[in-house]
C-alpha cells in the first residue's frame, strides 16, 4: 500500500510508470490496411509537421506534444513510460507472485501499461510505446478514421469526432476513459484486484482534475476555447468524483469481478479497514473508528467509499435538492453490504443511478467561484468531515483542497500569491496522511479544518 501524501501521493500514483530499462519489444502488423478506428501508432502523429516538433511553433495545436508525452524527467511522460515499468524488476517481481509469466506479454499488465487497441492495430502499433496517443484519443485508422482528416484546412472538433476521436474535452467522457485504467473496468486486463495489489502493485486512486493536470500537453488558449470551450477545472473534479462512485458501484455487482472465491472482491473495500495494527492483550483498544456515513457493524470491512464522501460534499452545493438522496444511498448501500449480495447488489444499483443523476445535474450547472469556496467548506464542515475515519477517504479529501484552490487560481478567482500563503497550512494536512500506518482521524480532520480556515481567508 502507498503511504506518502502531498506531492509525494503522486509520487505513489505514478509508481505504475516507473522508468525502467530493457523493455521487451512487442509489436503487431498486418500486411492489410488498418481496419476503421484501429489503432496505428504513436510513430503516426509524430512527423515534425504533426505533433514531433521540438519546439511549440504550431499556429493551431503546439504540434510538441510527443516531446512532452515522452519526457522522462516529468509526470507528464507517465503513459509513455508505463510498458517500461513491466520490464523493471518490480513489474517481473508482481507477475513472478501471479504466475503470468513475463509481465510484458501478460493481458493482465498490458490491458493498462500499453494501449490495449482493442479495435485492431496497424503496422506502426507497438506495444512497448506504452499509452500512446490513440490509447485516450481513440483509433484513428481506417478510410473513416479521423488520423488523415483532423489536420485539414476547415475541418471542426465535431467532425473529428463523428470519425471517432474520442471528445476528451467533455468532462463525464473524459473521467470514463481515464478510470478504465486509474480505477479499474470490466475490459480485458483492466481490473486491478486485491490480489494483484497483494503481490506488489500500488493502490489505484483516481482525481480527474489532478490527473488531467499532469497529463496536459496543450494550452488552453483563445484557439483550443474556441474549439472546444473553456474548461471548468471543479466541475472536471465534481464529475470525476460522480463518474468514479458509478464506475465502483457497477463493477461491484459484476459476478465475475465482484466476488473472489467464497469472499468478496476485497479489492472494493477500504484497505486502512484492514491493514491496522493489531493491538491483543488485556491493554488492548479496537482501532477502528465510528463513522455516521457507514451503518454497518463494529469490525465490519466498510465499502470504499472516499469519492461517495466528495461527492456527497460537492452534491450539498452544487446540486442541493439532490444531495439528500445520493446521502440516503449511499447509507443503504453500506447496510445493504452487511446482509447479503443481492441485497447489496440491488442497492449499489440505486446508488450508481444517483451518481449518475448528479453526474448529469453537475454537467449542466454553473460552478463558480462562490460554489468553489462553499465546497471547500463543506468537505471540512460538521457535515463531512466526521465521514473521513480511514486513510483513503481522507487521502481524497487533502487532494479535493489542493485541487479546488488551484482551480481557484486557474479561473482567476484567487491570485497565485494569495494562494500561496494558504500552502502552509494544506501541507500541514498533506503531513497528516503522509503515513497511511500512523494515520490518526482526529489530528487530520484538525488539519484539514485549518487548511479549510486558510482558503476561506482569501475570500
Amino acid at each position: 500500500m502507498c503511504g506518502a501524501v502531498g506531492s509525494a501521493i503522486l509520487g505513489c500514483l505514478i509508481l505504475l510508470f516507473a522508468l525502467a530499462s530493457g523493455a521487451e519489444r512487442a509489436t503487431a502488423s498486418s500486411g492489410s490496411a488498418p481496419s476503421p478506428n484501429s489503432h496505428v501508432g504513436v510513430a503516426s502523429c509524430a512527423g515534425s509537421t504533426c505533433h514531433g516538433r521540438t519546439e511549440p511553433t504550431g499556429k493551431v495545436v503546439r504540434q510538441d506534444e510527443i516531446l512532452h508525452w515522452q519526457d522522462e524527467s516529468s509526470r507528464t511522460g507517465a503513459h509513455s513510460r508505463a510498458y517500461a515499468a513491466l520490464a523493471g524488476a518490480r513489474g517481473q517481481a508482481i507477475a513472478a507472485k501471479l504466475g503470468i509469466g513475463s509481465a510484458t506479454s501478460a493481458d493482465e499488465c498490458l490491458g493498462c501499461h500499453s494501449d490495449p487497441a482493442y479495435a485492431g492495430k496497424g503496422e506502426r502499433w507497438h506495444a512497448q510505446d506504452g499509452v500512446g496517443c490513440e490509447g485516450c484519443h481513440g483509433g484513428s485508422g481506417g478510410n473513416s478514421g479521423w488520423l488523415t482528416t483532423h489536420y485539414a484546412v476547415g475541418q471542426t472538433h465535431a467532425s473529428n469526432l463523428s470519425r471517432g476521436m474520442y471528445p476528451l474535452d467533455r468532462p463525464r467522457a473524459r473521467a470514463e476513459k481515464c478510470l478504465d485504467c486509474h480505477f479499474g473496468s470490466d475490459k480485458p486486463g483492466q481490473f486491478v484486484s486485491h490480489r494483484i495489489m497483494a503481490a506488489g502493485h500500488p493502490r489505484v486512486s483516481f482525481e480527474l482534475d489532478l490527473f488531467s493536470a499532469l497529463q496536459q500537453h496543450h494550452d488552453e488558449d483563445a484557439d483550443y476555447i474556441q474549439r472546444k470551450g473553456r474548461t471548468n477545472n471543479v466541475q472536471m473534479w465534481a464529475m470525476g468524483q460522480a463518474a468514479a462512485v458509478a464506475r465502483a458501484t457497477t463493477l461491484f455487482t459484476e459476478g465475475r469481478l465482484g466476488n473472489q472465491g467464497m469472499f468478496p472482491e476485497i479489492y472494493f473495500f477500504d484497505c486502512h479497514s484492514c491493514h491496522r495494527q493489531i493491538i491483543d492483550g488485556p491493554n488492548g483498544k479496537a482501532n477502528w473508528v465510528a463513522n455516521p456515513g457507514r451503518p454497518i457493524p463494529a469490525g465490519m470491512p466498510p465499502f470504499n467509499d472516499e469519492n461517495m464522501i466528495m461527492l456527497a460534499a460537492a452534491a450539498k452545493v452544487a446540486a442541493p435538492g439532490m444531495a439528500a438522496k445520493f446521502d440516503a444511498d449511499s447509507k443503504a448501500f453500506h447496510a445493504a453490504i452487511a446482509k447479503d449480495r443481492p441485497t447489496a447488489i440491488a442497492a449499489a444499483r440505486r446508488l450508481g443511478s444517483s451518481a449518475n443523476a448528479l453526474a448529469d445535474a453537475l454537467g449542466g450547472n454553473s460552478i463558480g467561484r462562490a460554489e468553489t469556496f462553499a465546497i471547500i467548506d463543506s468537505i471540512a464542515s460538521n457535515a463531512i468531515s466526521p465521514r473521513l475515519t480511514d486513510y483513503q477517504g481522507s487521502a481524497q479529501a487533502v487532494m479535493a483542497i489542493d485541487t479546488l484552490l488551484n482551480a481557484l487560481v486557474r479561473q482567476g478567482y484567487v491570485s497565485a500569491d494569495g494562494a500561496e500563503r494558504a500552502r502552509g497550512s494544506i501541507d500541514r494536512a498533506y503531513k497528516a496522511v503522509g503515513n497511511s500506518n500512523a494515520y490518526r482521524p482526529a489530528e487530520f480532520r484538525a488539519a484539514l479544518g485549518q487548511a479549510a480556515a486558510s482558503i476561506r481567508a482569501l475570500k
